[in-house]
């Protein structure tokens, strides 16, 4: 294997690729980088075994093909301590790849390409093409509510469920859910939905923050997602387990309608948290006509009082939540107002954007 290649156009590729990449392996080949050189087409492929990313780059001029392994982190920090207009010479060369750039030389240890494992695939049972910017907007808006190393091991993952004539993801952690739906001619005649690990999610979201405005063709098999884009191919394992029926979590027949300033209501939290317990984060929310007051206090006797316009008539009601768990919301919602509905001090809320119903997003009470 020889090529020449830009930096620019190198690092790009390699840094998407090499977030996938574990710093501590049991299995050594799973620190490096898989490169394979086709012609002019060099594919660089990292891997956990949960998640594997592939991207293409064309070289400026290549001498010999083939595939080798190279620790990816070292890759990247050499590619990284170079000039951004530096060129690199590279050959694989007695169990070595060489480095050339200048006056700077290096030389890097090698796997054999036959030990890199690649994520086993299974047949693909669903097909669709959907925009990139959507699916993005989709993940962004609704991953902040998967759980984290939850027992519940299929909570730490998105549920992506596509039917006839829509592309839904849910997420939930069991105190709060996040869900979108979209219209999307998918193609399909039942509707069927698969889980995404945690980590899957995040790397296909950093995936699509980068590039051209395209569609996205996403397979899902019985085991395995795929999503393919102009220069980059996505793969993660599916988590086997049954996401909860998120039907039974949205709260219905709330009677008390609430429309709040977005981000005045999200000012107000971020400031009666200060004071809130830290362990808990629990706030008090007492609602009266047109006006929404918040209280926050702590073991140490503080306390922390807002009072927010709110558009509102009806009974008073006072109801605790985790603050965080709200302005996680807000945080991701872009109209300048939102809908809160809520019944009681024991059931849950239902925020939306007061401008677009797509995205729904149910946050549990707390006892204070």
């Amino acid at each position: 294997m020889q090529f020449e290649i830009a930096r620019e156009a190198l690092i790009k590729p390699l840094q998407l690729v090499t977030g996938v990449v574990e710093r501590r392996q049991t299995l050594p080949v799973l620190s490096n980088v898989l490169l394979a050189l086709d012609k002019k087409q060099l594919s660089l492929t990292g891997t956990d075994l949960e998640v594997e990313i592939t991207g293409s780059v064309e070289v400026d001029s290549a001498a010999s093909d083939g595939e080798i392994t190279v620790p990816a982190r070292k890759l990247m920090d050499i590619c990284k301590s170079l000039p951004d207009s530096a060129n690199l010479k590279i050959q694989y060369d007695d169990d070595k790849l060489k480095i050339q750039s200048g006056r700077s030389r290096f030389s890097l240890s090698t796997l054999p390409a036959t030990d890199f494992p690649g994520v086993e695939e299974s047949s693909g049972a669903l097909e669709f093409a959907v925009s990139k910017e959507l699916l993005k907007a989709m993940l962004h808006n609704t991953n902040f509510a998967m759980a984290q190393q939850d027992v519940r091991y299929y909570l730490n993952g998105m549920l992506m469920e596509v039917g006839p004539d829509y592309l839904r993801v849910v997420a939930t952690d069991g105190h709060r859910l996040a869900m979108q739906t979209e219209d999307l001619k998918a193609g399909v005649s039942d509707t069927s939905g698969v889980i995404v690990p945690r980590k899957g999610i995040l790397e296909l979201s950093r995936l699509l923050s980068e590039g051209e405005e395209e569609d996205v063709k996403v397979i899902i098999g019985s085991n395995h997602v795929r999503a393919t884009m102009a220069n980059f191919t996505f793969t993660s394992k599916l988590v086997d387990g049954k996401f909860p029926d998120y039907n039974r979590v949205l709260p219905k027949g709330g009677d008390k309608n609430v429309i709040a300033a977005r981000e005045q209501l999200r000012d107000s939290l971020n400031r009666t948290a200060i004071l809130s317990n830290e362990k808990f984060r629990g706030i008090r929310m007492i609602l009266s006509d047109d006006e929404l007051k918040i209280v926050a206090n702590n073991p140490e006797q503080e306390e922390a009082e807002e009072t927010v316009p709110v558009e509102y008539q009806g009974d008073s009601l006072e109801i605790g939540f985790n603050v965080m768990y709200l302005v996680d919301v807000l945080n991701v919602l872009n109209s300048d107002s939102v809908h809160v509905i809520v019944s009681d001090p024991n059931s849950s809320a239902l925020l939306q954007s007061s401008e677009n119903s797509n995205a729904t997003y149910v946050v549990m009470p707390m006892r204070l």
